[in-house]
């Protein structure tokens, strides 16, 4: 399977409808992860099976996006991919686009539909016109937001829509930015996006000591976002 089955796995959890050009399938295994909601009492079976259907637990999403970084890379500096799988549930691997240029990537990753059909198909950066995740969270009534570096393929492609954009200097302020929204805890959905990686390696080369320092820089952001939603969820389990 494809990055185009994020979409459709996100709004399977959030109980929410995909864009209208949503054509890939959702991630089977990671559902499979998430704890079913137990409304009314019924058993998970009793419930319907409809396909968007609010069945699961899911209230808050964040989703960490570290450009550029993949399966060869990880299997190539196993260190770093054992800090990874040790905070995670459920790891899935899933294929590029092609070209596998972040415009095109990302579009397909939130859109769920094909380059061919969500229209950019080479390194440009158009605000996209088709419908996208963005689009589907606030028909649901989901306060979404995007974190990223300023005139990077994140702070541009999805423009537009009702949801808040914050646009910062460097990755470490995007961090700082998502640590506070999580503390407010005003949205539903959060996209937080770091480049320096991706920025890194073309300026010198993909397994240079700067590049692979950016990288553990990456890692222990995600780190960092996962002791932050655990504290989250930790906190909100109390008030419960």
């Amino acid at each position: 399977m494809d990055i185009r089955s994020v979409t459709p796995t996100l709004c399977r959890l959030l109980g929410i409808d995909p864009p209208t050009i949503c054509s890939a399938s959702v991630l089977e295994l990671v559902l499979a992860a998430v704890p079913e909601s137990r409304q009314n009492g019924d058993s998970p079976s009793e419930r319907s099976d409809a396909r968007y259907s609010p069945r699961f637990a899911v209230q808050r999403v964040l989703v960490y996006g570290a450009d550029a970084i993949g399966r060869v890379f990880l299997d190539n500096h196993p260190d770093l991919k054992k800090r990874l799988v040790a905070a995670t549930d459920v790891q899935v691997e899933l294929r590029a686009m092609m070209p596998p240029k972040t415009p095109v990537c990302f579009a397909s990753m939130f859109t769920g539909a094909s380059p061919e059909v969500h229209g950019i198909r080479k390194y440009e950066r158009p605000v996209l016109a088709c419908d996208t995740l963005f689009d589907a969270l606030a028909r649901a009534g989901k306060r979404a937001a995007i974190v990223a570096v300023k005139d990077c393929s994140m702070d541009i492609i999805f423009r537009n829509r009702a949801i808040d954009y914050f646009t910062e200097e460097d990755d470490a302020a995007v961090l700082d930015r998502t640590l506070s929204l999580l503390k407010e805890d005003r949205h539903e959905f959060i996209v937080s996006y770091n480049q320096e990686y991706d920025d890194t390696l073309h300026k010198t080369r993909h397994d240079g000591p700067e590049a692979l320092a950016a990288a553990g820089r990456h890692v222990d952001t995600f780190l960092r976002l996962w002791q932050a939603t655990e504290e989250h969820w930790a906190r909100h389990s109390r008030a419960l």
